[in-house]
C-alpha cells in the first residue's frame, strides 16, 4: 500500500488542483485521501471504515495547522502529513493504542522535509512531497503492527518538535460532529496554489470591464504575508520555467485569466508560460501585503485587484472567499461538474458517470476495489 499511496498521492497532487486547509501552516489535506484508500482496500475495509479513517487524518493534520507554523521555520508542511496518513493507517490496520503511539513516534522522527521543495523554480517533487510523506506514514504504521518500538516525547522531549522547531502548543481537538475539520477545508475552482484562487476570481470579475487585456497599463494585487511570500516575491514567480513554478505564481495566474478568460489545465502548458503576450501583462503587475488583507486571513484569502486601463480608468474589486471556499461552498453538481472536466478525455462517459455513483454510494460499499479499478481510454 505504501507504493499505491506513493503513486497515487502524486497524481492527486501534480495538477495542483487537490484541496486546500489555511491556518498557522497551509495544508492539502486531500492527500490523505489516497493513503486511506491504499490501506483500506490493501486489508479489505469497506467504504465507511475507510471514511472515518481519512476524517482522522484530515482531523489531525488541520488541528496540528491550527496550532503552529513549520513554513515560518523552513521547513515544509507535509511532516504533519507523515503524522496524519500514519494515524489513518494505524486506524485501517487495527493498531492499538499502544502500537499507534508507536506508528507516531516512527513516522514523527524521521519525516522533517524542508520548504526548499517550494521555493525558487519549482520541480516535479513539489507533487511527490507529500506522497513520500504518506509512503511513510503508512510504513510506520505497518512496522509498528509488526512490534517495532518507536521514539517517545516527539513533540515534548528535549530533541523533540517543540524544542527544536515550534514551540510548545496544545492540540484543540473536535468539540461535537458539527465541528469535524473536514467541513472546514475548500475545494479548488481552479487548478492553482490556493491563496491566488481569490486573484483569479476578482480578475475574471473585471474581465468584462477591462477591454484589450494586452492593452492594460498596470495591475496592483494587494495580497496577505502567506500569499506574498509564497507565490508573489521570488523573481522565479515572474519569469516561471515550469508548471509547477506557474501554478505557484500569483502574478501569471492573474495575467491568464485576464487573457483567456479562464484558468485551466492547459494555461500551463509550456508554450502559454512562454507566450510573449503572457510574459509583457506579467511584466505589469504588482504584488504589496497589506494590513487590510493580512487582517482578513486566513479566515479568508483577500486579495484586492486594482487595474489601470489601457484608456486611464481604474477598476478594482475585492474578493475575500473565493468560490470553493468554506464561505463560498461550491455545490455538490458544481463538484461532480469538476470531475467531469478532469475525466474528459481519461476515461469514457460511462465510466466516469460510474465512477461518480460508486464515489457517492462510498460509506455504503464492501469493498473500494470496483473505484480504484477502470479502464482508461
Amino acid at each position: 500500500p505504501e507504493l499505491a499511496a506513493f503513486s497515487n498521492g502524486t497524481l492527486v497532487r501534480y495538477l495542483d488542483f487537490n484541496d486546500t486547509y489555511l491556518s498557522r501552516e497551509p495544508a492539502h489535506p486531500s492527500d490523505n485521501l489516497p493513503a486511506a484508500l491504499a490501506v483500506g482496500q490493501a486489508v479489505g475495509a469497506c467504504g465507511r471504515d475507510i471514511i472515518v479513517a481519512a476524517a482522522l487524518g484530515y482531523e489531525l493534520q488541520c488541528r496540528l495547522c491550527d496550532a503552529a507554523s513549520l513554513r515560518k521555520h523552513g521547513w515544509d508542511h507535509v511532516y504533519y502529513g507523515a503524522l496524519s496518513t500514519a494515524l489513518l493507517a494505524s486506524r485501517l490496520c487495527g493498531l492499538n493504542v499502544e502500537q499507534t503511539v508507536h506508528a507516531l513516534g516512527l513516522a514523527g522522527v524521521c519525516n522533517f522535509a524542508t520548504r526548499q521543495t517550494r521555493t525558487g523554480q519549482l520541480s516535479d517533487w513539489k507533487a511527490c512531497a507529500f506522497a513520500n510523506a504518506a509512503r511513510n506514514g503508512i510504513f510506520a504504521a505497518r512496522l509498528a503492527r509488526e512490534g517495532l518500538t518507536g521514539p517517545h516525547e516527539i513533540f515534548e522531549g528535549p530533541k523533540g518538535l517543540f524544542k527544536m522547531v515550534t514551540g510548545p502548543f496544545e492540540l484543540k481537538w473536535s468539540s461535537g460532529p458539527d465541528d469535524w475539520m473536514i467541513l472546514r477545508t475548500y475545494i479548488k475552482y481552479w487548478p492553482a496554489e490556493y491563496h491566488s484562487q481569490s486573484a483569479i476570481d476578482a480578475a475574471l470579475q473585471l474581465r468584462p470591464e477591462c477591454g484589450d487585456p494586452r492593452r492594460i497599463e498596470s495591475i496592483r494585487i494587494e495580497s496577505f504575508e502567506a500569499a506574498v511570500s509564497i507565490i508573489g516575491s521570488e523573481p522565479e514567480k515572474w519569469r516561471p520555467t515550469s508548471r509547477e513554478t506557474a501554478d505557484h505564481s500569483m502574478g501569471y495566474c492573474v495575467a491568464v485569466a485576464l487573457l483567456d478568460g479562464d484558468v485551466t489545465r492547459a494555461s500551463f502548458d509550456e508554450q502559454r508560460i512562454r507566450d510573449a503576450t503572457v510574459l509583457a501583462l506579467l511584466d505589469r503587475i504588482r504584488i504589496v501585503e497589506t494590513a487590510e488583507c493580512n487582517a482578513g486571513y486566513p479566515d479568508g484569502i483577500p486579495n484586492r485587484l486594482i487595474i489601470r486601463t489601457g484608456d486611464g480608468r481604474e477598476l478594482e474589486r475585492l474578493v475575500k472567499y473565493p468560490r470553493g471556499h468554506a464561505g463560498n461552498p461550491m455545490t455538490d453538481e458544481e463538484v461532480i461538474a469538476k470531475f467531469r472536466r478532469q475525466a474528459e478525455g481519461v476515461v469514457s462517459a460511462a465510466t466516469a458517470q460510474r465512477l461518480i455513483e460508486l464515489a457517492l454510494a462510498l460509506d455504503t460499499l464492501p469493498d473500494v476495489t470496483p473505484l480504484l479499478e477502470f479502464d482508461v481510454l
